[in-house]
């Protein structure tokens, strides 16, 4: 699943990694996750009927496989007044369409923000010719995820929500933005506004007022938490394609397929990393959720190279490559890493 190029594999003889070789049964995350369930049980009796609400909670919803289920999970397993936040990054039609379908299954209220087309292509574009180190994935992800996450706390403060609960699965977001909550420290004090960007000189006042900044808030102000639900409870990919067909909130399990209702512009991130680093960014998030027994590694192993395949040679849903490029007004030469490490993290990231 593995390939050797990635950093670290040192894959040996035997074909087996180091991150393998170097596993052990851990009781530090073992402890993490129950410390993580509890406060979570709580925290979810205690948001029960918010008073001065007409919500308990906000769930962004991307129309993916977590989102959906975790909506069901909030809504039917634990009585929250639910609220669903889309923010429309270029989703594709299917995610739209488990979108409906599960708001209808559900009876769930549903906000929807759109930033303007104009904005979100500048932006792209931007960022797929400015990559940081790591990457497209990396550099994109996040800086169009601290966008949406943004939006979803304005939400909340909006309509006096408590909390923000987001479908995360194990090993989404990076490890220093995210474990279980984020830092309130990040909700609070600091400007979530991607440092690279304020010196490009390329975006305006206007533009970058898109994110997220506290600073600007009054000093009383009630702050949500946001927390990561599938980082507490067991989780498996395969169950919740699973639970998610069965309980008809999307119209076929191809449907709850990662590949399938993932944005369209990811198909292009994925090109640019394959062609800068040899290997598809996601094969080392999913190769840990295989080790920690929470994916399937024989479908993993035979959907990875399908995946690259299409990306490199533009077929298929690879064909997304292209349609990116064209909106985007992009050539592959135009792929570029040109920033450090850490370029558009925020300051408390940075120090971290």
């Amino acid at each position: 699943m593995l390939p050797d190029i990635v950093p670290g594999a040192d894959i040996d003889a035997s074909g087996e990694c180091s991150f393998c070789r170097a596993r052990s049964p851990d009781t530090q995350a073992t402890s993490a996750a129950l410390k993580y369930r509890e406060n979570l049980e709580a925290t979810l009796k205690a948001a029960r009927n918010h008073p001065g609400s007409e919500y308990d909670c906000v769930v962004p919803l991307s129309g993916g496989k977590d989102s959906l289920y975790l909506l069901h999970r909030l809504k039917v397993d634990y009585g929250l007044r639910v609220l669903a936040f889309t923010c429309d990054i270029d989703l594709p039609p299917v995610a739209w369409d488990n979108i409906r379908l599960a708001l209808r299954k559900l009876d769930i209220d549903h906000v929807v923000f759109r930033p303007a087309h104009g904005f979100l292509t500048k932006l792209f574009r931007y960022l797929l010719c400015n990559q940081e180190a790591r990457g497209a994935v990396y550099t994109v992800s996040y800086v169009y995820a601290p966008l949406f996450e943004g939006a979803a706390i304005r939400l909340a403060l909006e309509k006096n929500i408590p909390l923000v609960l987001a479908g995360y699965s194990p090993g989404q977001p990076e490890p220093e933005r995210m474990l279980y909550e984020f830092d309130p420290a990040l909700i609070r004090s600091e400007d979530w506004t991607p440092p690279h960007l304020v010196e490009s000189g390329e975006f305006s006042a206007d533009e970058l007022a898109a994110f997220y900044n506290p600073l600007k808030l009054p000093k009383n102000t009630p702050f949500p938490r946001y927390l990561a639900p599938y980082h507490a409870w067991d989780y498996d990919q395969e169950q919740v394609i699973r639970k998610v067909t069965e309980l008809g909130l999307v119209q076929r399990s191809s449907h709850a397929n990662p590949i399938v209702s993932n944005y369209p512009i990811n198909w292009l991130m994925m090109f640019s990393d394959l062609k800068h680093f040899g290997y598809n960014p996601y094969v080392p998030e999913f190769s840990a959720l295989i080790r920690e027994g929470k994916a399937s590694r024989n479908y993993w192993r035979l959907a990875t190279p399908l995946v690259n395949f299409m990306i490199r040679n533009k077929i298929g849903l690879g064909r997304e490559v292209r349609r990116s490029m064209n909106w985007l007004s992009l050539a592959e030469a135009d792929l570029r890493i040109t920033l450090p490490r850490g370029a558009y993290d925020p300051p408390l990231l940075r120090r971290a």
